[in-house]
């Protein structure tokens, strides 16, 4: 399969499987597990094991090693020239006058790195650097202090999601930026221009419309649209008025306004991870699925580690039973409960194919086309949600997106800066130029 080939089919399935992992989880926390005969719906239990769901994401970060020993095994006993690696120039038997050219091309070939010459499906499998020295031995532990931050920031955002739709959950994981941009100035010592601080405050008040849309309960008897632009604007102003002094007093209102501030807020470990992976990458050579891999090894012990504390310190007690903390329930759940049990197989399975694909193409594309595939990500769980009912439409919501999704691309230089004086020159250092590894 041709480069040309690969790349489309990569890129449809990081989307497939960045959507299922959000739609599983959502799934997941929607499922019944006690009180489920109750004539009242709001007394039915369901499955809220935000922990357990981390642990699934690490576990699933570990299948990257099951495609690492697969290649290793591949180009060590099937092929000795390895031709999936040589994508570009091979010797050919040519005529004195195509020496020349031949000779350039050889020269081309030798200059470009392993990375530059791979497949777009390999590339996760081959060292970011080989200039750099291995990241070998001791120093692999150093993969833990990202892992622990994916432990916070996942846990939060797994906890966040018991309390908010799919697509608003998906859409406030839009605040990395900020706060990426921020470590990244604070610690990395990189140059932000004015319109990036513009930019992130753009993305603030996304983040920030797109928790009010969440709070505010839709109105059950529908009205008929304005048809001018100031009726709308109007009725608008009006509607949200009075459901922000209604609703927000609710406990549904309050629970997805801790939801938004949750996601939200793991989004600082979440900026915390990248930014630690791109000084460790900037300093060692390492694979990019290794690193998923031991990332996922080391969370996973430490998240085990914790759940069997914090289930003998709470879970196992009178006021933590059934909650986020008793790992007998959760696992009670789990092997009682079909439709559990497959989902978070499925959960995992789709981690850790996100993975492989997401990394394969972030280390293709361009970062336009990354940012449009987020993008899409987010459109695609937004639409499959309101089609499976689990949330009503919000024109609200439309207009945080709309915000978020333009706060982005003027960060990442997609679009144009409104004033010319904001534009930066040509050349200027990149703020991850390692790219960050995002893991589900």
């Amino acid at each position: 399969m041709t480069t040309k080939a690969v790349v489309p089919f990569l890129v449809a399935m990081m989307l497939l499987t960045g959507v299922c992992n959000t739609l599983l989880t959502k799934y997941q926390d929607l499922q019944c597990v006690r009180d489920c005969e109750d004539s009242d719906p709001k007394k039915h239990q369901h499955f809220e094991q935000p922990v357990i769901q981390t642990a699934q994401m690490f576990i699933g970060e570990m299948g990257c090693w099951l495609v690492v020993a697969g290649f290793s095994i591949y180009r060590r006993y099937f092929t000795k020239a390895a031709p999936m690696l040589q994508q570009g120039y091979t010797h050919v038997n040519s005529t004195e006058d195509d020496a020349d050219s031949e000779e350039e091309g050889g020269h081309l070939y030798r200059s470009q790195s392993a990375q530059e010459r791979a497949s777009p499906a390999i590339k996760p499998l081959l060292l970011n650097d080989e200039s750099r020295k291995p990241l070998e031995g001791w120093r692999v532990i150093l993969l833990g202090l990202p892992a622990c931050c994916d432990i916070a920031g996942t846990t939060l955002m797994n906890v966040g999601l018991l309390y908010v739709a799919a697509s608003i959950y998906q859409m406030t994981r839009g605040a990395l930026v900020l706060f990426v941009g921020l470590f990244s100035v604070l610690f990395l010592r990189r140059k932000l221009y004015l319109y990036q601080w513009v930019s992130l405050f753009v993305v603030v008040t996304g983040v920030g419309v797109v928790g009010l849309a969440g709070a505010i309960a839709p109105n059950p008897q529908a009205k008929p649209e304005p048809r001018s632009l100031i009726g709308a604007s109007t009725l608008l102003l009006r509607t949200v008025s009075d459901h922000v002094k209604t609703t927000t007093k609710t406990p549904e209102a309050v629970q997805t306004i801790i939801g938004v501030l949750l996601i939200a807020g793991a989004q600082i470990f979440t900026a915390t991870q990248f930014v630690l992976e791109e000084w460790i990458l900037e300093q060692y050579a390492l694979e990019p699925l290794k690193m998923v891999g031991w990332e996922g090894l080391f969370g996973f012990l430490v998240t085990l580690i914790g759940m069997i504390v914090l289930h003998l310190a709470i879970g196992q007690t009178e006021k933590g039973r059934y909650g986020y903390f008793d790992t007998k329930e959760g696992w009670r759940e789990i092997t009682h409960y079909r439709a559990i049990a497959v989902s978070s197989l499925l959960i995992m399975v789709s981690i850790g194919c996100f993975n492989f694909f997401g990394l394969s193409v972030t280390r293709t594309v361009s970062a336009t086309a990354r940012s449009t595939i987020d993008t899409c990500r987010t459109l695609f769980i937004w639409i499959v949600s309101l089609g499976l009912g689990w949330e009503t439409f919000k024109w609200l919501q439309i207009v945080g997106f709309a915000l978020l999704v333009y706060g982005t691309f003027l960060f990442n230089d997609i679009i144009r800066p409104p004033i010319k004086a904001c534009i930066r020159p040509r050349k200027h250092e990149e703020l991850l130029p390692e790219e960050p590894i995002e893991h589900m």
